[in-house]
């Protein structure tokens, strides 16, 4: 049975594609809720005369994504430690807020917030609340997916807001070099830290035909699925598609000579590998061509063991 979740972010325009992506999300709605009108609209929110504030409500099924895999991604969004707004967003409107939807909701949101907050990982206080939910009010048909409506214009207020620049600062994994030299190989440290490239065909996952999951060798977050993996005959893993959008970076690469497009780990900032646009075309004509060595395979059969055992669901549906 599906379940609710109600998260406030800021403005919510850029709440909606970190979580529509995940397997087991089955909507993600942008409005209003928190305050004591009925039906408010957005100029009436921002007046700031409603109590409302914008947030998105998500539909997902527990059975295949966690409440608290839902709260780890919206912490991953916001700017915690502010509570008068987010980023250039101002004022009670734009306030971040957990509304919970049952009991078991509020003590998991407590839980990870006072994890957050011991984490070391901000100088100030966690001042997220944690509130039962209120009545959710849709937001007008224009806001609704504005991602997809108006790509670049979201592109460059993200960017513009200052909301990218803070969560590549705070959440990057900032581990140690000398421990990640001790627990990469030379070649996945020079690959990952050094934006090396290994070479062709004498990799391990080239011809790696096994159902599983590609994940992060740094970090350890899934990147890619043997669902979306094909045999380009370039030497490399190629993939059509990273398994959410949010978790890779694109930049533009000048080096060698060339212009390329070259692929990070949003999470780590490691180097993966290139875009290239001659991948098939019936699933979107794009082909990420990933070093082996920036990558560990999680076989299907493991996943579970692995603590991957939510992302099962994609290869029932596959």
């Amino acid at each position: 049975m599906s379940e609710l979740a109600t998260f406030a972010g800021g403005c919510f325009w850029c709440m909606v594609k970190p979580f529509e992506e995940w397997p087991g999300i089955e909507k993600v709605v942008s409005g209003y809720t928190g305050g004591h009108t009925v039906n408010p609209t957005y100029k009436e929110v921002c007046s700031e005369t409603t109590g409302h504030t914008e947030a998105v409500q998500i539909t997902f099924d527990p059975e295949t994504i966690s409440y608290e895999r839902l709260l780890e991604v919206y912490w991953q969004q916001i700017d915690p430690t502010d509570a008068d707004g987010q980023f250039h967003d101002r004022g009670s409107s734009y306030r971040p807020a957990i509304f919970y939807h049952s009991e078991e909701q509020r003590l998991a949101a407590e839980q990870s917030k006072r994890e957050l907050d011991a984490g070391g990982r901000f100088e100030r206080p966690i001042v997220v609340a944690i509130e039962p939910a209120k009545p959710f009010y849709p937001a007008e048909d224009y806001h609704q997916g504005y991602h997809r409506k108006n790509t670049l214009r979201y592109k460059l207020y993200r960017s513009g807001s200052g909301r990218d620049s803070f969560l590549k600062r705070h959440w990057r994994d900032n581990a140690d070099d000398k421990q990640l030299r001790a627990r990469l190989t030379p070649m996945q440290y020079e690959v990952t830290q050094n934006s090396a490239t290994e070479p062709p065909f004498r990799n391990d996952y080239w011809d790696n035909k096994r159902e599983g999951l590609y994940v992060d060798i740094v970090s350890g977050v899934p990147l890619f699925s043997s669902l979306d993996k094909f045999d380009s005959g370039c030497g490399w893993p190629s993939f059509t598609r990273p398994l959410a959008e949010q978790l890779i970076d694109e930049k533009h690469d000048f080096t060698h000579g060339m212009i390329r497009t070259e692929v990070r780990s949003a999470g780590s900032d490691s180097h993966l590998g290139h875009v290239f646009e001659d991948g098939p075309a019936e699933t979107g004509g794009l082909r990420y061509c990933i070093n082996s060595a920036a990558l560990r395979f999680i076989p299907k059969e493991e996943m579970e063991r692995e603590g991957y055992g939510e992302l099962l669901e994609l290869f029932k549906r596959g």
